[in-house]
């Protein structure tokens, strides 16, 4: 995990990495949690032994579950000292290049595109998101995460 202890110190990481998680491992309970919570009950998701006999020779991780880790290892990546609140803005050119077969391990590795200070303070950040699959050639999910983050005391910029 990196710490800053401003939100203003990533403005001058503008193109450079800001964080990288531990590794996570995304076993068939979560993957069945998830296919419960959304309804996506595919069989390539939740069924073992249909899945070893289909494409990826094993049951996988949905791609939308794949994108939500990026809260729990962008967490685990890069802890801001001074914001006390961050909020979801959007999401750009997601794409899922490799599945995540069950009891695979990912990790997000986390590249800061921009950073815009905004009115009242805080900034909007784009950070680019990847997904990495130990010992894949290709990562799960690459998508460019927007967030908004506010410090306790608002800066201006």
């Amino acid at each position: 995990m990196t710490r800053y202890p401003r939100l203003a110190d990533l403005q001058a990481l503008v193109g450079r990495e800001v964080g990288l998680s531990d590794w996570v491992t995304v076993d068939q309970r979560r993957i069945d949690l998830f296919a419960e919570s959304t309804g996506d009950r595919q069989w390539i998701h939740v069924d073992p032994a249909r899945a070893a006999a289909g494409p990826f020779g094993a049951t996988v991780a949905h791609g939308f579950l794949t994108l939500s880790l990026l809260a729990e290892l962008g967490d685990a990546a890069l802890v801001i000292d001074d914001v006390v609140m961050g909020v979801n803005y959007g999401l750009d050119r997601v794409r899922f290049p490799a599945p995540v077969k069950s009891g695979s391990r990912v990790r997000g590795r986390f590249v800061l595109q921009s950073f815009q200070p905004l009115d009242g303070g805080g900034a909007q950040l784009a950070i680019e998101a990847t997904v990495e699959i130990e010992g894949g050639a290709k990562p799960a999910c690459v998508a460019v995460s927007l967030t908004r983050r506010f410090p306790a005391s608002p800066q201006r910029g």
